[in-house]
């Protein structure tokens, strides 16, 4: 298949840009319907539209969670996770061009909870422009990204050119919980020789990322008034006692895999997350239980399985020393992202192209990162067997306050991803 010549080149880089100003409204349009974990079924009807006046043909499937329980890599469901649907489009190509290859453009859709709305500068939802930078929750992970699969594609559709090759699109949701969406997907069978998610990973391309699991470990005590509290046991005094034998794990498992592939320059990079406590019923009663949601990460290679079983036995061990929770042993309940990490190793004629087409788009050299957030590109590399690349803008406070894109770089990483359709799959004439 040959190499885009420089009026392609030229063409699909301008066309992006006159386009652009139809991209960032959509982009906003997508930031302010907003959406926390299972209210994204607006915004999705919103994504089947798009793709259905572009003519992809799109489909929406719920979440099948018996067919989810009997896969490895499917995270656990409970009662707050999403049931909105995935919305799936495909472009069919006039003719299969010789060389060309099929293409998945995933992009996740659910974004993570607000915070306290006070502490931010403005409403999260307002999609508000100030200078380079696009704000709101989603504007960077990963909304932007998610209008850039389709403006991708626009951009080579006004000039009248299309895919010669078939190319999947794809907006799932529960993402940030369990990978559920995209796993769906998965064994739905949609397939295809490569997959590029644009995270926004600050114009690098992701080589290497952890798994992670989430879970829930529950302490019960011995409620007691106050007035008598050493008779008593305190559940959340025994639960930072458990905490501590986690944090010990956590500290084993970064020395441990200090050397592992990727991770050489990551000096911590499986972190434990303590980051929901509930606990007590009443201020002057010891209280009898104590619930805290956890998330902690993995090396690629790692099982989930292998991990959950130390973090049992760990948590186990501790108990036994305890005099109450040795009797009394917490619960571990496995509830949300059940996921093991991959890589990406370099020299794939995937890469190669996105290289040279980042290269054309921004001027500077391709640079890798390793990640250490969840991505959903583990699903299509662990089981579809396929080049995952992960590529996409600059942005920052993700999952924090004031979550912002740059819009130059958004500009700039959908020149990229349209150059790179167009030689990985070839073009066509419409």
């Amino acid at each position: 298949m040959p190499s885009l010549t420089t009026d392609q080149i030229n063409a699909i880089t301008q066309s992006v840009h006159d386009n652009f100003e139809a991209q960032l409204s959509y982009t906003q349009q997508l930031i302010r319907f907003g959406g926390q974990r299972g209210e994204e079924g607006a915004v999705q009807d919103f994504v089947f539209d798009a793709f259905a006046t572009r003519g992809y043909a799109p489909v929406k499937f719920d979440m099948d969670e018996s067919e989810l329980g009997k896969h490895e890599g499917a995270g656990n469901f409970s009662p707050t996770h999403s049931r909105a649907p995935v919305v799936v489009g495909v472009h069919k190509p006039k003719s299969q061009c010789e060389g060309g290859k099929s293409l998945i453009l995933n992009g996740h859709i659910d974004v993570v909870p607000l915070g306290p709305v006070d502490m931010w500068a403005d409403d999260p939802y307002s999609a508000k422009i100030e200078g380079d930078k696009l704000y709101g929750r989603g504007a960077a992970d990963m909304r932007s990204g998610h209008a850039s699969n389709i403006f991708a594609l626009d951009a080579l559709r006004k000039i009248g050119l299309q895919p010669a090759s078939e190319v999947i699109i794809q907006s799932v949701p529960e993402e940030e919980s369990t990978g559920n969406g995209t796993m769906m997907t998965h064994l739905k069978g949609y397939k295809a020789d490569a997959v590029l998610i644009p995270e926004p990973v600050q114009e690098q391309l992701v080589r290497a990322n952890v798994g992670v699991l989430w879970f829930q470990i529950e302490v019960r005590g011995r409620p007691v008034h106050v007035r008598t509290m050493g008779t008593g046991v305190n559940a959340v005094d025994a639960c930072w006692g458990v905490v501590g034998a986690l944090r010990e794990l956590e500290a084993e498992w970064n020395q441990r895999h200090v050397k592992t592939k990727y991770f050489e320059e990551e000096k911590h990079p499986l972190n434990l997350n303590i980051a929901i406590v509930n606990a007590g019923d009443w201020a002057s009663s010891v209280p009898a239980w104590c619930k805290i949601d956890c998330r902690i990460a993995i090396t690629p290679g790692t099982t989930a399985r292998s991990a959950a079983d130390e973090i049992e036995k760990k948590v186990a061990t501790y108990a036994a020393t305890h005099p109450y929770l040795g009797n009394n042993p917490p619960k571990v309940n496995w509830n949300g992202f059940f996921a093991e990490g991959y890589t990406l190793e370099p020299g794939t004629e995937a890469e190669n192209i996105l290289r040279k087409a980042h290269k054309q788009a921004t001027g500077s050299e391709l640079t890798t990162q390793t990640s250490t957030a969840y991505l959903d590109a583990r699903v299509h590399s662990l089981y579809d067997k396929i080049p995952a690349l992960v590529y996409g803008p600059i942005g920052a406070d993700v999952h924090g306050f004031d979550e912002w894109v740059s819009i130059e770089s958004v500009k700039k990483t959908t020149v990229a991803m349209a150059l790179f359709i167009a030689e990985w799959c070839g073009v066509e004439k419409i």
